[in-house]
């Protein structure tokens, strides 16, 4: 009897807000009344949460109808029921037989992907009522049972991502993390109002739910610009994500739980002095006051002498722009150059902790920025240095596991409004990029117009794997003929998609007209919604 394929299984209306009650009365289950501040409460994650209510709706000897389940409404979001609800402990012959069990004497055709859809979201909304009768949720947390020889969540999860579909309806997926694949670099273009911010929500959503519940989680930091993924009224997209707002870091309530700075205890002093440069040059750059190369080395030496005073442990602003001061003319002292303006307001905002309280890597956070002048220093101090410790941390990382058919992501950076970080040359960032070609990191760089990613300093374009083209304000000639490789009527024919593209809609490259030398050289998708 054939399995019955649980894939491109979509969400009913409103689902998650139905099991909410279920979801928060297992978590009193699970946590103490009383917590350790320095230990998070469990929190389930949707995915759990979906399972326990399918394998109890399952469990249910109740008569089904078709009747009851045609009144289930689908999502016309497109949210999907992800794969790994199904396939972590290699069940899904078990849930394919309990299906048919009890729909047994029914007509129904499996190979109907609605019908099935609305089948699998009405046992586990049964499951909720099952869990919900008085005793049941006892009965069944006090069940143990041996996971057997089925456990499969040690295997590398398969981030094939679908972000929506081609003109033809066929689903478009992006792979993340296949063998094939030369690295997970992706570059999303689009003027506001193209629907940026909803992909951005649909790749993390992809990543976070095909991964959470393997042994090779996915976490990610997220540049919030316009303070849309931090604001409390969007609540409910960090469920989405399989976050809560303790992954939400407001640098105005409190100062950033870690040092950007480097640990130099046991280094040699040639690596300070390197770093030193590095730091000036950033907080020289990040201004955009003209700054003579007298005041540049001072302030590479502050930074030595900085580590001086701590002995090579991290530093902070404040004892930097205390040693610039006292590098100048003594007559000077007094006054406030641009460096020391530039300094004097990062010390005043208080932006990071002077050790590391959180660990970046191994947790998912969302850095609010909307407070800040999205071109001005203390915007431009944070995601430097914010990338700059992530590179720090990414360098101590062994080598990404590899399986036979994919290698392992640990973790990505989105920054949105991206441009900002662009127009200099920004080291930290073109390291991020090298370093996580064989660390398992990906990045996300999110503007407005597709030229802000060639510059003199660096070919963006040239790094990274997935180009994303939403509508532009103005179309840059150069870069389409360079990215698609293409003159003439192609040309025009790109240029006038790009053109045309609607809310929601992106252009890609098309790898195997680009391989073959015929067809068209790129593909069209409406972005799946979601937020």
């Amino acid at each position: 009897m054939a399995t019955i394929n649980l894939q491109n299984i979509r969400q009913s209306e409103g689902l998650f807000d139905e099991l909410q009650g279920i979801r928060l009365k297992l978590e009193q289950y699970l946590n103490l009344q009383k917590n350790s501040s320095a230990k998070k409460p469990v929190l389930l994650n949707g995915n759990k949460i979906l399972r326990i209510c399918l394998l109890a709706g399952l469990s249910s000897k109740e008569t089904r109808t078709l009747e009851g389940i045609e009144k289930i409404q689908i999502s016309k979001s497109g949210i999907r029921i992800f794969e790994t609800i199904f396939t972590l402990h290699n069940l899904v012959p078990v849930y394919s037989a309990l299906l048919k069990l009890r729909y047994n004497g029914l007509q129904v055709d499996w190979e109907n992907t609605v019908l099935k859809s609305k089948i699998i979201n009405a046992e586990i909304l049964r499951g909720r009522l099952v869990l919900e009768k008085e005793g049941v949720l006892d009965e069944w947390l006090m069940y143990t049972a041996d996971a057997g020889t089925g456990y499969s969540s040690g295997s590398i999860p398969s981030l094939n991502l679908n972000i929506g579909y081609y003109e033809d309806e066929i689903t478009a997926l992006l792979n993340l993390n296949g063998r094939n694949i030369p690295n997970t670099q992706i570059l999303v273009a689009g003027t506001t109002g193209s629907g940026k911010s909803n992909l951005l929500a649909v790749i993390i959503n992809e990543v976070r739910q095909l991964s959470i519940e393997t042994a090779y989680p996915v976490n990610f930091f997220l540049f919030d610009y316009k303070g849309e993924f931090s604001d409390p009224a969007n609540n409910d997209w960090l469920n989405l994500f399989e976050v809560d707002r303790t992954a939400i870091l407001d640098p105005i309530v409190s100062p950033l739980p870690f040092t950007p700075f480097k640990d130099f205890t046991g280094r040699p002093q040639n690596e300070i002095n390197l770093y030193s440069t590095e730091m000036a040059n950033a907080l020289c750059a990040i201004d955009n006051t003209r700054i003579s190369a007298n005041m540049s080395n001072r302030l590479s030496e502050a930074i030595i002498n900085s580590y001086k005073r701590t002995v090579n442990k991290p530093i902070t602003f404040d004892l930097m722009l205390k040693e610039y001061t006292a590098l100048q003319p003594e007559r000077e002292r007094d006054k406030n150059d641009s460096i020391k303006s530039v300094l004097m307001q990062l010390v005043r905002n208080k932006l990071f902790e002077q050790e590391d309280k959180v660990d970046l890597v191994k947790e998912s956070f969302i850095v609010k920025m909307n407070a800040f002048p999205k071109d001005g220093p203390i915007a431009k101090a944070i995601v430097y240095f914010i990338v700059s410790k992530l590179n720090i941390i990414y360098e101590q990382l062994s080598k990404q596991a590899v399986d036979s058919d994919c290698v392992e992501i640990r973790h990505f950076t989105i920054i949105d409004e991206a441009h900002y970080m662009l127009g200099f040359d920004n080291k930290p960032l073109r390291d991020l990029i090298a370093v996580g070609r064989n660390k398992g990191l990906s990045i996300i760089l999110a503007t407005q117009n597709m030229d802000s990613y060639k510059s003199e300093y660096f070919d963006f374009y040239a790094n990274a794997q997935y180009p994303l083209i939403m509508k532009q304000q103005s179309i840059n000639d150069g870069v389409i003929k360079d990215l698609f490789g293409v003159s003439g009527n192609e040309f025009n024919e790109i240029k006038q998609a790009i053109a045309g593209l609607q809310l929601g809609e992106l252009i890609i490259k098309n790898p195997t007209a680009l391989a073959l030398g015929m067809g068209k050289k790129y593909k069209k998708i409406k972005v799946r919604h979601l937020i």
